[in-house]
């Protein structure tokens, strides 16, 4: 895992990255980076980390990637690459070995349409905790969330698998994991009360070498959230 201090406005840039590897425009606890972080790991794929503040972005990084958004990967060649499916689906296709997504046009269909209807349960994540900070009734929000995470135990009912699309990890799931990976910390576990086949996912995806090796636990995670709910996300957190 990185542990290299977060770039911020005024540094100066990185040097070209060397050949035969990738480097990732990453933040240590932003969980859209960790989707490449897991991907470049369970694809055992060389590459270094630059994190980025993203309070004050780099001048650089904003030429690299103009959204500012992490993670992004560049290239030996300057390629640039960003938004995290799209950054994974590049690793995929890119380095072949240990393959993530199907080899069928209609298998990575449905995995891009599973995608979609996860993108739509992402923002509670942030709104909930958001909202109860504030002092708000977020038990509404909650059921709304209980109804998303139901429709997800129903697709792992139907395939009777012990992951999303198989009985091996593949591309969807690490694109969901960093969410769920958060949901203690978020306090959102007792959502899954009701959803048996989803609890027993999460179970099984924090056996995953490339999980383990890219989270963090409870209390830097607790100690991080900490810092963003009062304003001054500390990046930098245990460096």
């Amino acid at each position: 895992m990185a542990t290299e201090k977060c770039f911020a406005k005024g540094s100066p840039a990185p040097g070209p990255v060397p050949k035969g590897r990738l480097r990732l425009y990453s933040m240590r606890f932003c969980p859209f980076a960790q989707r490449t972080r897991l991907v470049l790991n369970a694809k055992g794929i060389k590459y270094d980390t630059i994190n980025i503040d993203l309070q004050e972005k780099p001048e650089w990084f904003l030429e690299k990637n103009p959204l500012g958004l992490v993670p992004a990967l560049e290239t030996s060649a300057g390629e640039i690459i960003y938004e995290s499916p799209i950054t994974c689906e590049y690793l995929d296709e890119v380095y072949p070995e240990k393959k993530l997504l199907p080899s069928s046009p209609f298998g990575k269909a449905q995995q891009r349409m599973l995608l979609e209807h996860f993108s739509k349960v992402i923002p509670y994540f942030y709104k909930i905790p958001s909202a109860r900070r504030n002092g708000e009734d977020v038990s509404n929000q909650e059921i709304e969330l209980k109804e998303k995470f139901a429709k997800l135990n129903e697709h792992l009912e139907k395939k009777t698998t012990k992951f999303f699309e198989g009985d091996t990890i593949t591309m969807i799931d690490y694109m969901m994991w960093p969410f769920f990976e958060r949901i203690e910390v978020l306090e959102l576990k007792h959502c899954l009360d009701h959803t048996p086949e989803l609890k027993k996912w999460t179970e099984r995806m924090l056996e995953d070498p490339a999980v383990k090796i890219t989270m963090f636990n409870m209390d830097t995670y607790k100690a991080f959230y900490k810092s963003v709910a009062e304003g001054k996300p500390d990046y930098d957190l245990g460096l």
